[in-house]
């Protein structure tokens, strides 16, 4: 049976998306089949992320509205051999469409695939609840910012009502701004959150064009062991500090102020 693993944040913009696509990526690498919903109905762009948009012929809105059977709204990713991805292009949805619809058309799908992970939309809305009702995990992603860290706690609290495997990810870690008190540490936002984290993405220019696919690259090399924690129930992940201690560390923490 597929693990469904949603993927949320409190609020929108700290790259959950991009989190959904990256992992999807590694974990497809490692050789499991992982399967990409696209469950934000209203702000979608999970296909322009993994760069499938012009190979669309139904989505996920067309499934539950009984246009299509979902194996047909599936398309294979051009990244991956192992990577799937059923995108959403409406704009809207019918508020007829339930979370048991999305449920049962997504469990049909169990035996194929290794992983199914959910692109929740941001927020606490009914798109929200709809995603995370059909989730065995969590994955909250958060900026290591008090702002974004506010709204994580609150989609915190309202998960442990689900009763859900909850854990973070830290997106956009600058490691120069921790070392300066300038940003919150992965273990400060484990303790106001309450939750473990299991990856931290650097703040890199690799990462604007969506899947990272150049191996000697930081935010490759933290997907990938953010993926192998997934896969094993624990891991490393990735060091955030090295690159600026040390006497060289010490050389571009000064130059990244000057920037």
């Amino acid at each position: 049976m597929a693990k469904k693993i949603v993927i949320t944040s409190g609020k929108g913009g700290v790259g959950k998306t991009t989190i959904t696509a990256n992992l999807g990526f590694q974990l497809a690498r490692k050789g499991k089949r992982v399967l990409l919903v696209d469950c934000d109905f209203g702000l979608n762009n999970l296909d322009v992320v993994v760069s499938i948009e012009d190979r669309i012929v139904f989505d996920i809105i067309d499934v539950l509205e009984n246009k299509c059977r979902i194996k047909q709204a599936i398309v294979e990713s051009p990244l991956n051999p192992n990577l799937f991805i059923i995108p959403c292009t409406h704009s809207s949805i019918k508020s007829t469409v339930s979370s048991q619809s999305l449920k049962l058309s997504l469990e049909s799908l169990d035996d194929g695939f290794d992983y199914i992970l959910l692109d929740c939309p941001a927020g606490i809305d009914a798109g929200f609840h709809r995603a995370v009702s059909i989730a065995s995990e969590a994955l909250i992603v958060t900026a290591p910012l008090m702002t974004s860290i506010r709204d994580a706690d609150k989609v915190t609290s309202i998960l442990r009502s689900y009763k859900l495997p909850t854990y973070a990810v830290i997106n956009r870690m600058r490691g120069d701004l921790v070392l300066n008190g300038q940003m919150y540490s992965n273990e400060d936002i484990s303790n106001i959150l309450k939750v473990d984290i299991v990856g931290v993405i650097p703040d890199d220019d690799s990462v604007l064009n969506g899947v990272v696919e150049l191996s000697y690259t930081a935010p490759y090399k933290a997907f990938s062991l953010l993926a192998q924690t997934i896969i094993k129930g624990k891991g490393k992940i990735y060091d955030y500090l090295s690159k600026y201690t040390g006497f060289f560390g010490s050389i571009r923490k000064e130059l990244k102020k000057r920037l």
